[in-house]
């Protein structure tokens, strides 16, 4: 045995996929450690705890987390439910973070700062493969390991709201009056909305969550207005498949939306891109550009920035990493994850061959393997982690025989024309039931932890709401 075998296998992040990462790994009889830069387990799914994912509990269990749970005596929830994220956090993340299994290879409060190669920097070859991985926390600590499974995702690092990718003229001036994806707006943020007016910008599912919920909100309090504006010039792709989608409670999101603009409860604004904010009396002025050039200003007291989420691989700058120029995952991974030619339920299996890079033993997983694509689905994570840790034992066998079961959905799809630039599909969002049905909504990847599975808000306390990327 090497002395790199006797190092663990640090994960980073215990979200989902960084638990069920975990749980493979123990199976394998491999040593890990797993940093989470949160309190506890499942930190960044609490931050949503208040939605509710539109994909049954069967979809967003791991089945190595799901061995080592029934074999503590675990009672498993109704697999046909639909979660929230506190669900997900109380019934699922935190009992499996609990056993004696894992827990004493946790370690919270632990925020990684950067991955190396212990005395190599990203230009040195000669004997690279041979030396431990360096990890370094924000404290100053620093630790070895002999591979790193990165199941950070992306929720610490949200999208711009201006156009283009960059940040509208004054965005970080007018940073008191943003929000970013679901806030609780009808909990815990409730006085920030009630009696105002709020834009909500984006045609994700989480601008479809938020503006159900300030629908909702508006017709229990009186001056509540509420705008959502696009950059593409119609809403058809965040109205999506309706009846025809495999997960009812994401199919339901989108016509329930629809409605409450044909009634003008939601105004639309098409052809949208912000251009400016400027902060003025207590409120804020968005300049608008429009697709002809011309400007207008819309003042409003709220803005919600549902654009989506990005990766940050800002913390394996000296790792040599492959990733495509335009979607920011690795070049085997891109063109199977395209949101112009995939939905979540369309994505290929795919493993550890598509997941490696030129640095051998470092692998991102999850939300963050996707780049800036929002086809995520959590099991898809769970696939990605099971056929890494495999690899990392050596059964390569196991490690290439990916599979995959994933419900089919008629919302995911972008358009390369048709375009908003938001989070698409796995943003989360609102919906409520119909006809008595959940709907589903989904959520993409945590900041402190790996992917999440799509969420929704429980706008109108008939049901639930739903979105692609549950799983």
């Amino acid at each position: 045995m090497s002395v790199l075998d006797e190092l663990p296998v640090v994960v980073v992040g215990a979200g989902p996929v960084g638990l069920a990462a975990a749980a493979h790994l123990h199976e394998r009889g491999l040593p890990f450690l797993v940093l989470e830069a949160g309190d506890a387990a499942g930190a960044a799914v609490g931050q949503w705890g208040h939605v509710r994912v539109f994909s049954p509990w069967r979809y967003n269990i791991d089945p190595a987390a799901r061995r080592l749970l029934d074999d503590a005596g675990w009672v498993a929830p109704d697999l046909e439910a639909l979660p929230t994220g506190a669900d997900l956090v109380a019934d699922y993340l935190r009992p499996l973070a609990e056993l004696p299994q894992l827990k004493p290879h946790l370690r919270y409060r632990a925020r990684v700062e950067a991955i190396s190669r212990l005395g190599f920097d990203r230009l040195r070859t000669a004997g690279r493969e041979q030396a431990p991985f360096l990890i370094r926390l924000a404290g100053g600590e620093e630790l070895l390991a002999r591979a790193v499974i990165d199941a950070s995702g992306t929720w610490g690092t949200p999208n711009v709201l201006g156009a283009s990718g960059l940040p509208a003229r004054g965005e970080k001036e007018a940073g008191a009056f943003l929000e970013h994806a679901l806030p609780d707006v009808l909990g815990a943020d409730r006085d920030s909305f009630a009696g105002r007016h709020t834009l909500v910008v984006g045609a994700g599912h989480s601008a479809a969550n938020t503006l159900l919920s300030l629908a909702e909100l508006a017709t229990e309090t009186p001056g509540t207005e509420v705008t959502w504006a696009i950059r593409s010039a119609s809403p058809a792709r965040t109205y999506g498949g309706g009846e025809a989608d495999a997960l009812p409670a994401r199919g339901a999101l989108g016509s329930r939306l629809r409605d409450h603009v044909d009634s003008g409860r939601v105004r639309l604004l098409t052809g949208f891109s912000v251009h400016a904010l400027t902060p003025t009396d207590g409120r804020v002025a968005v300049v608008v550009r429009h697709v002809d050039g011309t400007n207008e200003s819309i003042t409003v007291d709220r803005i919600v920035a549902a654009t989506g989420f990005r990766p940050d691989h800002a913390i394996a700058a000296e790792l040599r990493l492959d990733l495509d120029p335009i979607m920011g995952a690795t070049r085997a991974l891109a063109p199977l994850i395209d949101p112009n030619e995939h939905s979540c339920g369309t994505v290929p299996p795919h493993g550890v061959d598509e997941l490696a890079h030129p640095e051998p033993g470092y692998y991102a997983v999850g939300m963050k393997s996707y780049g800036r694509a929002p086809t995520f689905l959590m099991a898809t994570g769970y696939e990605q982690v099971r056929s890494v840790v495999a690899a990392l034992a050596g059964d390569w066998a196991a490690a290439r025989d990916v599979q995959l079961d994933l419900p089919e959905t008629g919302v995911c799809n972008s358009n390369p024309v048709d375009s908003t630039g938001s989070g698409g599909c796995c943003e989360p969002a609102p919906t409520t039931a119909a006809a008595g049905r959940g709907l589903a909504t989904g959520i993409s990847g945590g900041l402190l932890s790996a992917p999440l599975a799509l969420v929704t808000l429980d706008a109108a306390g008939d049901g639930q709401t739903g979105g692609c990327c549950a799983g």
